[in-house]
């Protein structure tokens, strides 16, 4: 017996999974049964295996495609080829639901699950008067459970739901509903004048309940939970284990936050407003096993859970978490100042990214980025007696830092400094700016004692280290278990070679951020080594965080296979948007018949601009073009320009307007040396695409009131995290603890 045949009940909970598997059985057979074509014969051994489908009556519950006397009918969206081609729907109704006559200008195969729905078919026949046709009476079709009915492209149908029941019925066309824009419906069942009438405008998708969620985020199962919203939305209001994914930016992230296409997602918004186009793209993209959650993160807080506010909140939740309850030391930045005032044998590290460091740093601080500190670390404080300081912006890093050394056992004493840099300039000190620090290389002895402690601490943790075989063998099972590859090394190791289709996630980021690298809960995560300690050093807190199954795979050698940065896919969803070069658009904009948008991120508008352009989140930009005039074009812009051509070409299809995309993004525009701006005139969206840190306000008190506010907030999520309950963080006893 296959797994698309077996019963419901040995699935497991997650009856969504069990529904997409047969969903994606009976497409195979429909594209086999009608590659030579739709004949007759064929049709009807399409309506056999969706007869069939539809009798896995358990796959299709009620309680995922709700009807209310508000929304008395109701189609749900299960499966649309990219293309328009194949789609498959289930259509649900309150008892008494009927359409009148129309067609469906494509075959169309119905059959039951629930409820008795009553298909009278006629036979269209013109008369005399070219705005009036007659219908014939060809037959009457019950569609049942059990039963289908198998309709043409010319054959008109009335449906109603009789016998009193509520309905619920698959619907197979050969062509997607919204594409189908030249039905007719008749004015009666005998024919007589007709219209031609609009694609549905509100296809939903499957729902899931707030308590249905909450079971399925703890039952074992592989699940991505996702918010729609852009980020700087998502950052103020959202459900603990909701990774960010903006709807317009899908085509960009969605491969790589959630790469195995049958993985069980679950869309959240605010209310629904957004979650239902969401849902369309990923469906249409191949991602089938999709559903919405029931009233949006509002309904969430109705049934009483906890909504949390943030950016990386897991991992910052986790950092709280580690001091709570290991009782991680630490300084406080007086203590620091006067300590390395004196001159006492102190060494400080900043685990941040180089980046961040190199934007600012304490002025006496060395880079030390958080996987490396392990790997690196003797090579600043190889005296024992050395005090460690390590910091960062706020406080995960430093805490996970110091904590990194301390479960390794270095023999160093070593502490956090409590609230980082936020702290320092709250006690009107000064950092330092532009600062490059090589990082240390590591001798031969002290890579080796580095190996043996990170070793000691990732087996504690329970990360298993494999060999090339175990990894095929997860390669040949990420199908039915979601597989993320990383190479936690330096951007400067990895872009000088690196494993082809492996991903670069720096390792303090990726447990600083799991939630921007992995979107599915549950699912395995292999991290490359070939120094025997980073992936390891990661992998232990990837594992203590819980949510995932983490291994290390060591390859023999390093052979250089892709060189360079990481190569992003963008999927293709529509027909790509126009261009416009830069100096073309730059005429445009002299002679004022041009709009630019930036789309890409507020904090990149503000340092660097297309001069004249406004800056708005993707999700907004037709408010802000409604009452644009149609002879003054559009053109949109990001860094590059390819988010820009996604955005366009989905704004076109949403407005009809041509909207065009600046060819090669900002930098072109740059880089032909055209003019700029700077600064935030002209930012319609505020905070909407990103959370905006204190340290990015010019005004001192705006800065140090949100500092103070921020500390707060990460101190108050172990109390908050509580009330969540178990999200499965499982923490480790340092080195030689009894």
């Amino acid at each position: 017996m296959s797994l698309t045949e077996l019963p419901v009940e040995a699935a497991g909970n997650d009856i969504a999974s069990a529904r997409a598997r047969a969903i994606d059985a009976f497409l195979a057979q429909a594209r086999g049964l009608l590659r030579r074509g739709t004949t007759h014969d064929a049709l009807q051994a399409v309506a056999d295996a969706l007869i069939r489908l539809g009798q896995r009556h358990a796959l299709f519950p009620a309680a995922h495609f709700p009807v209310d006397a508000q929304r008395p009918a109701q189609v749900y969206r299960l499966a649309e080829d990219a293309d328009g081609g194949f789609a498959l729907y289930l259509s649900a109704g309150l008892a008494g639901k009927a359409q009148p006559p129309h067609d469906h200008s494509t075959w169309a195969v119905i059959a039951g699950v629930e409820g008795n729905e009553r298909n009278v078919v006629y036979r269209r026949r013109k008369t005399a008067d070219p705005a009036r046709d007659a219908l014939e009476h060809q037959r009457t079709v019950d569609v049942a459970a059990g039963s289908a009915v198998v309709l043409s492209p010319t054959d008109v149908h009335t449906i109603e739901l009789v016998d009193g029941h509520d309905g619920r019925h698959l619907h197979f066309y050969g062509r997607a509903l919204e594409l189908l824009d030249r039905r007719v419906v008749f004015e009666g069942t005998e024919g007589g004048s007709y219209r031609h009438f609009a694609p549905p405008k509100n296809i939903r998708h499957p729902a899931i309940t707030p308590q249905a969620l909450k079971a399925a985020l703890s039952d074992g199962e592989e699940i991505a939970l996702l918010d729609v919203r852009e980020t700087g939305v998502f950052v103020r209001s959202h459900i603990l284990l909701a990774a960010s994914a903006p709807s317009w930016r899908l085509e960009i992230q969605i491969d790589r936050l959630v790469p195995r296409r049958s993985t069980r997602i679950v869309l959240a918004d605010a209310d629904e407003s957004l979650a239902h186009q969401a849902a369309a793209k990923l469906v249409r993209l191949g991602w089938r096993n999709v559903s919405v959650l029931s009233g949006g993160t509002e309904g969430w807080a109705a049934a009483g859970y906890e909504l949390f506010s943030g950016s990386n909140v897991p991992s910052k939740a986790f950092g709280e978490v580690i001091e709570h309850r290991k009782h991680t030391p630490w300084i406080s930045v007086d203590e620091l100042h006067q300590r390395v005032e004196r001159g006492d044998d102190i060494v400080v590290v900043d685990s941040r990214t180089p980046e961040e460091f190199a934007d600012f740093s304490l002025p006496f601080a060395h880079s030390l980025p958080g996987a490396e500190l392990v790997y690196r670390i003797q090579e600043l404080a190889p005296r024992p007696e050395t005090l460690v300081v390590v910091n960062c912006a706020g406080r995960t890093r430093s805490i996970v830092g110091a904590q990194t050394l301390i479960d390794a056992g270095i023999p160093n004493p070593v502490v956090s400094l409590k609230d980082g840099t936020m702290a320092w300039l709250l006690a009107d000190r000064k950092l330092a700016r532009g600062r490059a620090a090589p990082l240390p290389e590591p001798g031969e002895r002290t890579r080796q004692d580095a190996r043996a402690r990170a070793e000691d601490v990732a087996a504690r943790a329970g990360v298993r280290r494999i060999d090339a075989a175990t990894f095929a063998l997860l390669e040949a099972e990420s199908e039915e278990r979601s597989l993320y590859r990383f190479d936690v090394r330096t951007r400067q190791e990895y872009e000088a070679g690196h494993l082809e289709g492996w991903r670069w996630a720096p390792g303090g980021q990726l447990v600083q951020a799991t939630d921007e690298y992995v979107g599915t809960r549950r699912a395995r995560i292999v991290l490359v080594d070939w120094d025997g300690v980073r992936a390891l050093t990661t992998g232990a807190w990837l594992a203590q965080l819980g949510g995932h199954e983490v291994f290390v795979l060591s390859p023999a050698a390093l052979p250089v296979l892709v060189l360079g940065p990481e190569a992003v896919r963008v999927l293709p969803l529509r027909a790509p948007a126009p261009v416009i070069a830069p100096r073309e658009t730059a005429a445009a904009l002299e002679a004022g018949t041009v709009l630019v948008f930036d789309v890409e991120r507020r904090a990149a508008y503000e340092r660097q601009h297309v001069a004249g352009a406004r800056f708005a989140v993707p999700d907004r930009l037709q408010e802000f073009i409604a009452d644009v005039p149609a002879s003054q074009l559009i053109v949109l812009t990001s860094s590059d320009g390819v988010l820009a051509r996604v955005v366009a070409a989905e704004l076109g299809a949403r407005t009809g307007r041509e909207v065009r995309a600046l060819a090669g993004g900002t930098q072109a525009w740059v880089a032909a040396r055209l003019p700029t701006g700077h600064g935030a005139d002209n930012v319609l969206t505020g905070d909407d695409d990103h959370w905006y840190s204190p340290y990015a306000h010019a005004d001192l008190a705006r800065r140090d009131a949100g500092f103070r506010q921020y500390l707060d907030w990460e101190i108050g999520l172990v109390a908050q995290l509580e009330r969540e309950g178990d999200v499965g963080i499982r923490l480790v006893e340092p080195a030689g603890s009894s």
